[in-house]
């Protein structure tokens, strides 16, 4: 078990639990082939219980490599708006005289504990994770060891740590009243995952102004399980095609707002959209798209800063920080000419 003063157990931690001396686990964690298989499994046995690490930092020093460095776990940098995220962490980690090295899950929860675990061992300063998996209880093992961490967009499962979240509720509340005013009755929702944090809350607040507004929610509008533009275009035009086609549409991402544009856009329909996300490219969308955005500059600073505090020394209880959202309008009238759209800026 880890040591309860909250400091990372050194080798002599791990000799005295062992009963064996320092030079024996110094030669066991280097693999040295002269070591008693008994010693080997007594001393794995005791840096197991301990949660000890072998201090790559250390080595590191000795070999005049004085650098300190913090991790970014995300979910792909392909995406420009991790991309962006990870500049904006990077010029905090900076200012701070500190290397920032990123990592991509691709969504996969596996990966994800992987690249945590790895970035621990390799005695980083303190890690920012965009949550996938949905168990998070390996965490606390090395943040008991002293590996400060902040986790981004989604809350960690199973513990619980700083957190920066966007107003999901509130945003998609907006958004969605923003259609009612307009006279929109029939509302379609199109979206990732149901279960996924971000969707679930940004569902929510679309129900919520539905509710408020006295509107009854039509659940065969709602379509969840799209994953690309070309998925959402395809639930779009599906929703289009029926017998009582929706009027508008709320987006839950940018993704799902560019694969329904691009469908509204080959009809030439005039239906309301509103989407989740700002897209960099927004202004040359071909009609005008009511986006719901915010600040990623904030969004990603915010997460730094937490991080560094705690590397600072705070022992405060975990916080969690949202970060507000505000209704833009982007595009331009369908007749003008533009350049064929593809995936955006941001993602939920």
């Amino acid at each position: 078990m880890a040591r309860k003063d909250g400091r990372r157990p050194t080798m002599r931690d791990v000799a005295q639990a062992a009963g064996v001396s320092v030079m024996t686990v110094s030669r066991v964690i280097n693999n040295e082939p002269t070591v008693h298989p008994d010693y080997i499994d007594r001393v794995l046995k005791a840096a197991v219980q301990l949660g000890f690490r072998r201090n790559n930092l250390a080595r590191d020093l000795r070999a005049g490599r004085e650098t300190a460095t913090i991790g970014l776990v995300t979910e792909d940098l392909r995406n420009p708006f991790y991309s962006q995220l990870a500049r904006e962490i990077e010029q905090v980690a900076r200012s701070h005289d500190t290397l920032l090295i990123t990592g991509s899950s691709e969504e996969d929860p596996a990966r994800e504990q992987e690249l945590i675990v790895e970035l621990c061992h390799r005695r980083v300063d303190g890690l920012i994770v965009v949550p996938t998996a949905s168990n998070h209880v390996f965490c606390r093992t090395e943040i008991d060891l002293g590996t400060p961490m902040v986790f981004l967009d989604r809350k960690p499962e199973g513990i619980e740590a700083d957190t920066v979240l966007i107003d999901n509720v509130g945003g998609a509340a907006a958004g969605t009243e923003r259609l009612i005013a307009r006279g929109h009755r029939r509302i379609a929702v199109i979206g990732y995952e149901q279960d996924l944090y971000t969707i679930a809350e940004r569902t929510r607040g679309f129900r919520a102004a539905m509710e408020a507004a006295g509107l009854e929610v039509d659940e065969s509008l709602l379509r969840f399980g799209a994953f690309t533009t070309e998925q959402a275009a395809a639930e779009a035009a599906a929703l289009l095609d029926g017998p009582n086609p929706p009027t508008g549409f709320f987006c839950c991402n940018n993704r799902m707002t560019v694969g329904v544009v691009e469908e509204l856009d080959r009809r030439r329909a005039e239906v309301d959209i509103v989407g989740f996300d700002d897209i960099d490219f927004g202004k040359f969308l071909p009609m005008p798209v009511t986006l719901i955005g915010y600040s990623v500059e904030q969004f990603g600073r915010r997460a730094a800063e937490m991080l560094f505090r705690r590397i600072r020394g705070y022992r405060g209880r975990p916080q969690t920080s949202i970060i507000r959202t505000n209704l833009i309008t982007r595009g331009r009238r369908a007749s003008s000419p533009a350049p064929a759209v593809r995936a955006g800026a941001g993602e939920g």
